[in-house]
């Protein structure tokens, strides 16, 4: 009976989803939705492709970048969404298979006027999210709000994944002004969006100041340390051999430390209320949803983006993990593995994962020479 419940339950809850924009990019129809941007002549261009390694052939392909050092800029719609009193999900996959060294994954979710055809750098969005990478210093996942016309980037700091495998990026923006992050379905530690702003409810004081007397050290000389009788200040005396260390030195003396009375622990510089902070419990609306788009620069391409998925159910974006997860990001990691194993020694051009045949068209590009 539970169990009848339960599957009910999930039933009503498939049923009642909005899934606002699907794209997972099974053929060629998808140049028709997403529209190049005319912003630059010279932007790159995605192509079609599922990767070096992959479960299905079909179910992963998506569209990689195919050209280094440069600027790519596309964009899709979708009818136009209120996010009132809903929870919004976004979410797709990235798979940076070239081992990328410098360059965005993210995606800008924008209002239904934006000009797709002009969408370029400096076009309007309500949210950016997703992996950026360049060197050691920036691997991270942009999670930006547009609020008020000004972006807000939040203050702490997510990893992002910098392997080659396929990874699931989710992002859930609650009624309740909270948000929350996901990756391959793990989650970030809630965060409330005003809090990770620079508008925050409390800053700094600006007229106040750090006291004189504050830097009193944590511990003081003990006044009743005497120095010992059979201290010896003398260390060298008139060379004529070569010195060695002398096993009765002590080190330079110093009275022993005992607490302090005046020590009053770090200082924090006290905080008033901000003025230009204003309470809002429509942090999280955006009244108007309705394009999606890719404004990004790569220095070395491969990157396939997959499995995008706006909607207004937690839920449905979980099934759409399951799936991917079944086909994508495990089979990709299981092929990989495979392919950069030596198969006792043997060239393969076709293995079996997952159920699916997984065709790697140059073997030999993916196994070293045993001549």
């Amino acid at each position: 009976m539970r169990s009848a419940a339960l599957v009910l339950t999930a039933i009503v809850a498939a049923v009642t989803a909005e899934i606002y924009f699907k794209e997972e990019f099974l053929d060629d129809s998808w140049e028709k939705r997403w529209v190049q941007s005319k912003h630059k002549d010279d932007y790159g261009a995605f192509k079609l492709s599922h990767g070096k390694f992959y479960g299905d052939a079909v179910k992963d392909k998506g569209i990689q970048t195919s050209q280094d050092a440069k600027f790519y800029s596309r964009a899709a719609s979708f009818p136009k969404f209120s996010n009132r009193g809903k929870t919004v999900v976004i979410q797709f996959s990235v798979k940076h298979e070239q081992n990328i060294d410098c360059g965005g994954g993210y995606v800008k979710v924008m209002a239904s006027n934006v000009n797709l055809e002009d969408f370029h750098g400096e076009t309007p969005y309500n949210v950016m999210f997703g992996p950026d990478i360049c060197g050691p210093g920036t691997k991270k996942v942009h999670v930006i709000f547009s609020y008020k016309g000004k972006n807000h980037l939040i203050k702490k700091e997510i990893r992002c994944k910098d392997d080659e495998l396929t990874h699931l990026y989710t992002l859930i923006l609650n009624p309740d002004n909270t948000y929350e992050v996901q990756i391959d379905g793990e989650k970030d530690p809630d965060a409330k969006k005003p809090d990770d702003w620079d508008e925050r409810e409390y800053i700094d004081d600006p007229e106040d100041k750090k006291p004189d007397d504050w830097e009193k050290p944590e511990h003081i000389p003990d006044p009743e340390a005497k120095k010992p009788e059979d201290w010896d200040d003398e260390m060298d005396g008139e060379w004529e051999p070569p010195m060695i260390d002398n096993p009765e030195y002590k080190g330079e003396w110093k009275p022993k430390q005992i607490k302090n009375p005046a020590y009053k622990g770090k200082w924090i510089h006290p905080e008033i209320d901000n003025p230009e902070y204003t309470p809002d419990d429509d942090l999280y609306l955006y009244e108007d949803w309705g394009a999606i788009g890719f404004d990004l620069w790569q220095v070395k391409s491969g990157t396939i983006f997959d499995n995008i998925i706006i909607t207004d159910s937690v839920d449905e974006a979980k099934q759409g993990e399951k799936m991917d997860e079944m086909s994508d990001v495990k089979c990709s990691r299981s092929s990989r593995d495979i392919v950069y194993d030596r198969l006792d020694g043997r060239r393969c051009g076709w293995v079996l994962i997952c159920g699916s045949s997984v065709a790697f068209s140059k073997p030999e590009e993916f196994f070293e020479s045993d001549g």
